[in-house]
């Protein structure tokens, strides 16, 4: 079987919003794959972020994929307004979406690649029958809100159980995971079965490109190494 490919999503969170323009293009210098944008409403998490219009005002500046993870209340009445925008990737979670599959389909209906987030501790099983409905599924290591913090261990496993379930279902899904993660555990986020590495203060503390360099270096060295399995 040949290795998955991984793909590198700096966050722009972490990024530096007086200079928006100039972190979007030394990301993509650096070699990124996507942009992941955080999306808060301080409601259904308690920090307040951006909103469409800066999705608009980054589409120009850059040729990768933007992925707009809606950590919001009611994510389906911001979904059309984030599509217009020029998101590419939109992910809703579980954990507020009532009527995912209205929500998924109206993302694949709109032309988007559409993701389901879960929660550190909401079940993997909320996730197993919208599979069929979406592109992608984020699998968040820490608690949403604020960028910085520290890795959940304990997601190491769901990552694990996430991939086994979707080879089992011969499923070629993306999972997505976002929260904590920099060079000190890139590896075994890989190894777990994590295809996209999404990254904050891990990418955008010191130099970027030096980072996506020691990224890629730890993740093909990753990849060669015996994956875990599944406890």
């Amino acid at each position: 079987m040949s290795a998955p490919t991984i793909r590198i999503a700096p966050s722009l969170l972490a990024a530096d919003f007086a200079r928006l323009a100039d972190s979007v293009a030394a990301c993509e210098g650096a070699g990124a794959d996507v942009l992941h944008v955080d999306v808060m409403d301080g409601h259904f998490v308690p920090n307040l972020t951006i909103g469409p219009p800066v999705v608009a005002a980054v589409r120009p500046h850059t040729r990768l994929p933007l992925d707009c993870h809606l950590m919001v209340m009611e994510p389906e009445r911001l979904i059309p307004a984030f599509a217009e925008a020029g998101a590419d990737w939109i992910s809703v979670h579980v954990e507020v979406c009532p009527h995912l599959h209205r929500a998924l389909t109206l993302i694949r209906r709109l032309g988007k690649r559409a993701g389901i987030v879960l929660n550190p501790t909401t079940p993997l099983t909320y996730a197993y029958e919208a599979i069929p409905y979406c592109d992608f599924v984020l699998l968040m290591s820490v608690n949403p809100g604020f960028g910085g913090q520290e890795f959940i261990p304990g997601v190491i496993r769901r990552i694990e159980q996430l991939r086994d379930f979707l080879e089992r279902a011969r499923v070629a899904l993306d999972i997505e995971v976002d929260g904590g993660i920099h060079a000190g555990n890139v590896a075994e986020v890989v190894r777990a079965g994590a295809t996209v590495i999404v990254s904050g203060s891990g990418l955008f503390r010191g130099d970027i490109a030096a980072n996506i360099r020691e990224f890629r270096r730890l993740i093909t060295a990753a990849l060669a190494s015996p994956r875990p399995a599944s406890s």
